[in-house]
């Protein structure tokens, strides 16, 4: 625009000039005939008032040429018709707009041409009805053919459309190469860095098994991969690497594929000279550089400089600065030395200690409870992993769609914590409630126990803060029934479950057959997947009414028995693993407890105890020994005084395994239900060994476990028995080997062991087959 202004204003001044130019040449004119000339025209020399235009004499060396008179000055005026608003009065009238004069030129043109037709203004018909403004569609068309009907598709004769021989066909020729990085096989023969390798992983040249549409391809891979050297170069310190491409066709001619050939230089590997950090004091003094695993003199790596400022970022708020920020790292290189110079600047905040608890957003529960489930206290110095943890553990309620855990700054001074000053951090909870009921099913199949399905419904949070109702129901070949059960999780304390138990259930096992009522009271505090707690307890009170089948060996058969039994219940666990799934060392101990008192024929009052200890000891990175020994005994009773539900019985993969569910220990020969002797085609045995249950039992198993990747492969030795008597005396052990497979998740490993027992006796399975989850024990 400014371009364009200028050039504008040039054109006028030169206009102006010429204009001057002819002013004086028609002044000097005027005065050699004598004749006034004024600026105003000729006219305005008559007027007294007009002021004479002075014009300045030539130079005196300048001769002006004789100009020969055409016509005289009096010719000239006498010649002009005198112009005025007398003789015409349009002058003083003002001048028509260009709209009035298009509006009168149409209505003139309308009144000369009345008719459209070939006189119309311009030729134009659509001109003649005097409208200034015209529009195509007003316009009649002449060409008729524009108003021809089209002629149908079949009309047109279309002819295909030829190719050239071969060209359909036309084959996309393939270009080979190979591939020549130069100049970096010292560096990986020098240091712990592998660039062969990480190129290699990387490449675009490696990409299609190292062919290309052509050549073109090929040069714009290897400018690509000259681009990813120089990175992988820089990412471990040689910021100063000179990359060189180029095709090599020399062997072509051979046939040999051409090759792209990338030679490297890299120059000097840079090192840190000095490692600053731009931060205010902390408590202890050291606390960012102790965290912050670089070291003067060693090579500068991306990796290890970034891994180094997260571990600064995740070490801050673990150790009572929640609201620290690591910033943009400088470094600065120094060519001419190999040498950087890195700063981390670093906003720790303000030093902090756990206050209170709120909670806003849609709630499950109030903040009184959330502090019911946070392991820490006011006043504790801020942890950030005690505030994962107190997130987890509102996950692991299932109550919530989303759920949030931030700390908040109240500028509330704490006073000195642990040698530094502190000031409080709220922990804000925002909650986001989720649908409370949930509906679940589960089948399977056990050897010896069937085939069971059980659904059930749940209302996590019918009862706040967090009282489940659960109703369940059990169909199966070998059990059924139904039960509803009340819970508050997190009962008062993390973790802290108490539960009321209403069920009926129908039980038909090998070893015995019941119909039964429980009434149950129980307080647990057990470890989960969060917090794995190395004492564990559990007490309760329960009250059992059952008709039972058992063997009365005075009459030689089986006869249904009633019981009424009350009892207590104590266990205590101890702990020292860190995986409840999977241990791979440390030991477990539990101990259980169960005094009760039954009424059959008579009163009698007896105590329940068993005893179960395992341990781990990692041979290798890759191998694990595993042991376990239990142990039970009941006293105070005579087994035919004791219901068959309460006695002792071993067998199966949480026991022994190579042996069906409760199938160990003494066993009486009766009657098979299922046998029809009428039945020409029946092949079941006419009779089958019912376990009658003991007074005591021992168990022992040891594994070795060998782990490769995500899979693994167990072999194993269980050993057990059951007795008649209440002390094991650990003789007549039965024995069962066995092979098992696993696959490794992240919430455990997937069991599958098949093992056959030793010494075979008669109506146990040669080989017998169990799938769960974790491991044996």
């Amino acid at each position: 625009m400014t371009g364009t202004h200028i050039g504008r204003f040039g054109k006028h001044v030169l206009a102006g000039a010429s204009f001057l130019a002819m002013a004086q040449v028609g002044a000097a004119a005027a005065q050699d005939a004598g004749v006034p000339y004024d600026r105003a025209g000729p006219q305005a020399a008559d007027s007294a008032d007009a002021d004479p235009l002075p014009v300045p004499a030539p130079p005196a060396d300048v001769t002006l040429p004789e100009v020969e008179t055409i016509i005289s000055d009096e010719e000239f005026a006498e010649s002009i018709p005198d112009l005025n608003a007398e003789s015409d009065p349009a002058l003083d009238m003002p001048l028509e707009s260009i709209a009035e004069f298009e509006r009168r030129l149409a209505e003139e043109q309308a009144g000369a041409q009345p008719e459209m037709g070939e006189d119309a203004p311009l030729g134009d018909p659509a001109l003649a009805d005097g409208d200034a403004v015209e529009e195509i569609g007003d316009a009649p068309v002449r060409d008729a053919e524009l108003t021809a009907p089209l002629p149908p598709i079949s009309a047109f004769e279309v002819e295909p459309v030829e190719f050239a021989e071969g060209e359909e066909d036309t084959e996309v020729t393939e270009v080979s190469y190979e591939i020549a990085l130069n100049g970096i096989d010292e560096i990986d023969a020098e240091t712990d860095v592998n660039i062969r390798d990480m190129f290699n992983d990387l490449s675009a040249l490696r990409s299609d098994g190292r062919t290309a549409n052509n050549v073109a391809q090929v040069s714009a891979r290897l400018t690509e991969d000259s681009v990813l050297i120089e990175r992988i170069l820089a990412s471990e310190g040689w910021f100063g690497a000179s990359v060189e491409t180029r095709i090599d066709r020399s062997d072509v001619a051979d046939g040999q594929p051409l090759t792209a050939v990338i030679d490297v230089t890299p120059g000097q590997r840079y090192e840190f000279a000095e490692i600053v950090i731009d931060a205010e004091p902390t408590t202890p003094p050291d606390l960012i550089r102790e965290n912050l695993p670089l070291a003067v003199g060693e090579p500068i790596v991306a990796t290890r400089v970034q891994g180094a400022e997260a571990n600064v970022a995740v070490a801050l708020p673990h150790n009572g600065y929640p609201f620290a920020a690591v910033g943009q790292r400088d470094i600065l290189l120094a060519a001419e030395t190999g040498d950087g110079v890195y700063t981390l600047p670093v906003d720790t905040g303000p030093r902090a200690v756990f206050g209170g608890i709120e909670t806003t957003g849609d709630l499950a529960f109030d903040a009184e409870h959330v502090a019911v489930l946070a392991r820490f206290e006011r006043g504790e110095l801020y942890d950030s992993d005690m505030v994962d943890d107190l997130r987890q553990a509102l996950v692991a309620t299932g109550l919530f769609n989303t759920v949030s855990v931030e700390p908040q700054r109240t500028g509330e001074d704490a006073g000195t914590v642990e040698g530094g000053p502190a000031e409080y951090a709220t922990v804000l909870v925002e909650q986001d409630a989720g649908p409370p009921r949930t509906i679940a099913g589960s089948a399977g199949y056990g050897t010896g126990q069937g085939a069971r399905v059980e659904a059930t419904w749940t209302h996590r949070n019918l009862f706040p803060p967090e009282g489940a109702l659960i109703a369940r129901a059990i169909a199966g070949t070998q059990e059924q029934g139904a039960g509803v059960t009340f819970r508050r999780s997190n009962a008062g304390r993390r973790d802290r479950t108490f539960e009321i138990v209403a069920e009926a259930l129908r039980s038909d096992f090998d070893a015995f057959e019941a119909l039964t009522g429980r009434l149950a009271a129980r307080v647990n505090y057990d470890s989960t997947s969060i917090w794995q707690k190395p004492l564990t307890y559990a007490y309760g009170v329960q009250l059992l009414g059952t008709i039972e089948e058992d063997y009365d060996f005075d009459l030689g058969e089986l006869r249904r028995r009633t019981f009424g039994i009350a009892g207590l219940t104590g266990q205590v666990g101890l702990d020292s693993t860190k995986s409840l799934l999977d241990p791979t060392s440390g030991f477990r101990v539990t101990a259980l407890i169960e005094p009760e008192a039954s009424v059959q024929d008579s009163f009698d009052t007896y105590v329940r105890a068993r005893l179960a200890a395992s341990a781990y000891y990692p041979a290798t990175d890759s191998i694990v020994l595993a042991a376990r020994v239990a142990a039970g005994t009941i006293q105070g009773i005579d087994r035919f005084d004791l219901a068959p539900s309460r006695r002792f019985y071993a067998g199966g993969g949480g026991s022994v395994r190579g042996f069906g569910f409760q199938e160990l220990g003494p066993k009486v020969e009766v009657p098979n239900p299922n046998f029809d002797p009428e039945d020409p085609d029946e092949t079941a045995d006419p009779f089958r060994f019912r376990p009658l249950g003991g007074l005591s039992f021992n168990e022992l198993a040891v594994e070795a476990r060998y782990r490769f990747g995500n899979f693994g492969v167990v072999g194993f030795v269980d050993a057990g028995q059951v007795y008649l008597d209440s002390v094991p005396d650990f003789s007549g052990l039965r024995y069962g080997v066995g092979l098992g497979g696993r696959f490794y998740t992240n919430f455990g490993p997937l069991r599958l062991d098949v093992a056959m027992p030793i010494d075979k006796q008669p109506g146990e399975s040669s080989v017998a087959v169990y799938v769960s989850i974790g491991q044996a024990f």
